[in-house]
């Protein structure tokens, strides 16, 4: 399925729930009030929506908070999914303090890679970015998830002060394991706006003055946007996802499906469209088909590009946790 720009959207984020186990900076430092149960996507709802955005072209799907490993049935929510024929890949994205435990349901029911979300190696800057004091339990999740053959991606955002110079050290990991590490630039949404990014631009002069042999990789890594390099011999690679410094806007796949049913076009603003109305009042084809004209209508209102070095330009004002990641 095609966008209004010729861009292909074949990817969707599903978000299973708003709440999480960490209380991190830029994504929810203080307690905030939590979505009834009631008002959550079923998981027979999300499965509904997955195989009518398959039938329109979907066939990559990224499971997201929230985290989502605090949801009972997680594991066997991604098993439904890859029963969908057109579905060619299920992923997820976690903190990885509950990955360890659910690894072997997770690989059982076909997860196809994870995205572990992680800062810093150091344990009192971990603590101070994530309010818990769980590091070496995602460290160990890390590596038991290698050692099960799940192939593995490292989620980094820098904070000027807090973690911008512990680089070196994170991209050593790609020369320890085969791993990628991706350096995700802070976008002004939610607690993020408070946040001066850094520039992904810099960061890769930086790295090039320490590795001049670095190489530019043209392989694909995945469903984003990231542009990868390599240090010669290393095991993994280093990722950019660079929202301020490299606008992607270009080539941008997805949609994005809130934990209360809604599909976000773009992160920049507030537009959605609520799939929970149809989905609980309409019956048979017609809910069918009101749930196909909804996807496509969000499709058809993305946007050409963000605006997030416009702040006037940005009308999203949620949290990420509740927008999903």
């Amino acid at each position: 399925m095609k966008d209004h720009y010729g861009r292909t959207i074949d990817y969707m984020r599903i978000s299973i729930t708003d709440r999480c186990n960490l209380q991190c900076r830029y994504c929810m430092p203080h307690k905030i009030p939590h979505l009834p149960k009631e008002h959550l996507l079923t998981y027979e709802e999300i499965q509904f929506i997955c195989q009518i955005a398959a039938d329109i072209g979907i066939t990559k799907l990224k499971i997201t908070g929230g985290e989502p490993l605090i949801r009972s049935g997680c594991p066997q929510l991604i098993g439904k999914l890859k029963t969908i024929p057109e579905i060619t890949q299920v992923t997820m994205t976690t903190n990885g303090i509950n990955l360890e435990q659910h690894l072997h349901e997770l690989k059982e029911n076909g997860l196809d890679a994870v995205n572990i979300s992680l800062d810093t190696l150091n344990p009192q800057v971990y603590q101070q970015i994530t309010g818990k004091d769980q590091l070496p339990k995602v460290q160990n999740a890390i590596i038991q998830s290698i050692k099960a053959g799940l192939p593995v991606k490292l989620n980094t955002v820098l904070q000027t002060g807090i973690n911008e110079n512990e680089w070196p050290q994170l991209i050593k990991l790609t020369q320890q394991y085969p791993i990628d590490i991706r350096f995700i630039e802070m976008m002004p949404i939610g607690y993020g706006k408070q946040y001066s990014p850094v520039s992904n631009t810099q960061l890769l002069q930086q790295i090039q003055a320490m590795y001049p042999e670095l190489q530019k990789e043209q392989s694909i890594h995945g469903n984003g946007p990231a542009v990868y390099y390599k240090i010669p011999e290393a095991k993994g690679s280093i990722g950019f996802i660079s929202a301020i410094h490299g606008k992607f806007c270009q080539t941008c796949n997805r949609l994005r499906l809130s934990a209360h049913g809604s599909l976000k076009p773009c992160l920049c603003y507030e537009d959605q469209v609520d799939l929970i109305e149809p989905l609980r009042t309409c019956k048979g084809k017609q809910r069918e088909y009101q749930i196909k004209e909804k996807i496509l209508q969000a499709i058809n209102q993305k946007p050409k590009e963000h605006h997030f070095t416009q702040s006037a330009q940005i009308t999203e004002t949620k949290p990420m946790v509740q927008i999903g990641g």
